[in-house]
Parts: C-alpha cells; sequence; structure tokens
C-alpha cells in the first residue's frame, strides 16, 4: 500500500547500557533500532499509520537488522537502499544522567544515510505523500543536503511537510552553517519541530514565544517548540498555546522526541487542533522517556489514550 508518511535520514543501531553510569565502567548493552527519522517511522506506524523510510544502511550484519527490525515494526522498507562502502552506524547512549543522556556517534567516515543522491529519491511520492518528514541532519553534508533541499524544492511545500530541526553539533562545522541550511529550507515546509537550543540555531533566539513568531514569519504553518520538563510551546498565525508537560519518572530521555513526533504526524494526518497534537505529542514523549529504547518503545494509540485519560497504569 501507498504510504502516508515518508520519513528521511538518519538510522542506524544503538547500543544502550543495561547500567547507569559512564560507558567507561558499563559492561552490559542491548541493541535497538535506532536514528531519528527511523524511530518517527516506528512510532507513526505504531500508531496506524503506513510509514516508510528512505535511508541507506551498510552491507553488513546491522544493515540486514535495521531491515528486519523496521519490517517487523510494519515500516516499509522499499526505499532502505545500501552504501557499498560504508557501514551501518552505531551510536552508543551514556545514562549519565538518565534524564540528558551523552551520545556517542559512530558514523565516520561518514554515514550511508547522508549519501542520498537524486538516483536514490522516488520523486512521485516525495511529491504526493501526505506527510513528509525531514531532519536538519539531513542538510549537514552534501551529497545528502543538496539532495534534500531538491526533494523540498519538487515537493513545493504540500501539506504536510515537517522539518524537525535535529541540531546535532557534531555534524556541523558551525551553527551559522545549519541556521544558514535551515532558512533554506523553511520556504518549503508547512510545520517546524525543535527544542530551545534546536530553534536557536535555527532563528537566533532561545525564547519560545519569539522562536515561534519569527517561524511562523517565515512562512510556517505550525511551530512546535519543546520545553522539556515545562511542556511544549505550539503556535499557528491565530493563537499559541503552552501545555504542560506529563510528569513522569525518567529512565531514558532518548526517543522521547522521537516519538513526540510520530504522534505529532499522526495528528496531522488525522486533522487535529494544534493543541491536542502538542497534548498528545507530549503524553507519547513521557511514556517513551519512562522506557529504556527508542524505537521498541514507541506507544500505542490505546496507550496514548490511556495516559491521556488518565487511566495508564
Amino acid at each position: 500500500m501507498t504510504p502516508e508518511v515518508l520519513t528521511i535520514g538518519r538510522v542506524g543501531v544503538d547500543l544502550y547500557p543495561l547500567q547507569q553510569g559512564p560507558l567507561s565502567e558499563v559492561t552490559t548493552f542491548q541493541k535497538f533500532l535506532g536514528g531519528t527519522a527511523t524511530n518517527v517511522a516506528v512510532g507513526a506506524a505504531r500508531l496506524g499509520r503506513r510509514s516508510a523510510v528512505l535511508t541507506k544502511v551498510g552491507p553488513d550484519a546491522f544493515g540486514t537488522f535495521v531491515r528486519s527490525a523496521l519490517t517487523g515494526f510494519g515500516v516499509d522498507t522499499s526505499y532502505v537502499g545500501t552504501a557499498e562502502d560504508l557501514l551501518t552506524p552505531v551510536v552508543f547512549c551514556e545514562l549519565d544522567p538518565p534524564e540528558d543522556p551523552t551520545l556517542l556517534f559512530y558514523r565516520l567516515p561518514v554515514a550511508p544515510d547522508l549519501t542520498l543522491t537524486d538516483e536514490d529519491v522516488p520523486w512521485e511520492l516525495v511529491r504526493d505523500v501526505p506527510l513528509l518528514w525531514v531532519t536538519g541532519t539531513g542538510v549537514s553534508v552534501e551529497p545528502a543536503r543538496g539532495t534534500q533541499h531538491a526533494l523540498l524544492r519538487h515537493r513545493a511545500g504540500r501539506q504536510h511537510t515537517v522539518l524537525d530541526l535535529d541540531w546535532r553539533p557534531m555534524f556541523w562545522s558551525s551553527p551559522s552553517e545549519a541556521r544558514k541550511e535551515y532558512e533554506a529550507m523553511l520556504p518549503y515546509v508547512t510545520a517546524v519541530v525543535g527544542n530551545r537550543a534546536e530553534v536557536e540555531v535555527a532563528v537566533g533566539t532561545r525564547d519560545p514565544e519569539e522562536a515561534a513568531t519569527r517561524l511562523l514569519a517565515a512562512g510556517v504553518q505550525l511551530a512546535v517548540v519543546k520545553l522539556g520538563g515545562e511542556g511544549v510551546l505550539v503556535a499557528t498565525a491565530d493563537a499559541s498555546h503552552t501545555i504542560a508537560p506529563q510528569l513522569i519518572e525518567v529512565v531514558n530521555g532518548l526517543g522521547a522526541g522521537d516519538a513526540f513526533g510520530a504522534a505529532l504526524v499522526h495528528g496531522l494526518l488525522a486533522g487535529w487542533d494544534a493543541v491536542t497534537i502538542g497534548a498528545y505529542a507530549n503524553a507519547a514523549g513521557a511514556i517513551v522517556a519512562s522506557r529504556l529504547a527508542c524505537s521498541d518503545a514507541m506507544p500505542t494509540l490505546q496507550e496514548l489514550e490511556a495516559v491521556m485519560s488518565g487511566t495508564a497504569v
């Protein structure tokens, strides 16, 4: 069946420690599917959406694992290519502290997902898919940078085109380089999501209200600024609202943003208003933050409804 959601970008294998503390002292790890774009596709599938991911892996056992795991989660792998001379990325997570874990990326000399070219793109699907999800990391280097800009121009701002700012300093030479690339994408997207640090890079301010105002002025229809323990700000041309957080005990803060994104995807496709989308996205992020994994921890719609109704155990 034709996908409702196409995400583009980062994929890899997450290795999570089974103990808290510095990596130098951890003794055992567990393997999970990972990567922002990949996790959003998985989360959307968990919520009943037909999702696919456009990315690349290496010709190795971890690449095989990625395809198998995606299939198991119900994500279409038709657009997962292979970079024959590169390895599938591996990411180590340091749960120290669990609320804001440190990531150690093994993506050198370049990750396969950053080698996407025009030949890898399903152009008709990019144009017509109901929701396209792209990330800031996707324009951090060539050739993926030029490819992502080209596909955004090809889509021409159709609803829904979502940009996850996904600011990862280690992938860029400087914040100013990233801002230039973000600015080039803003005219072609209908929604932007990021935390305070990410919007500061994108539009020059950490203030949520001012950041949302600048994003809307750039032509975005929905601006979403994640505020961590303070909730989330959602803003449209008509109004802005700050939605209170879900209070939970954090096990692993990683993946919460991807679950948030998956619920955002579901809400946009369902035609929900911005406040409802923000509330459900908050709930999804809280659920995943209370669990160890990212992709494996993505909630179902029933779990989301339970949290929203106050009946979750």
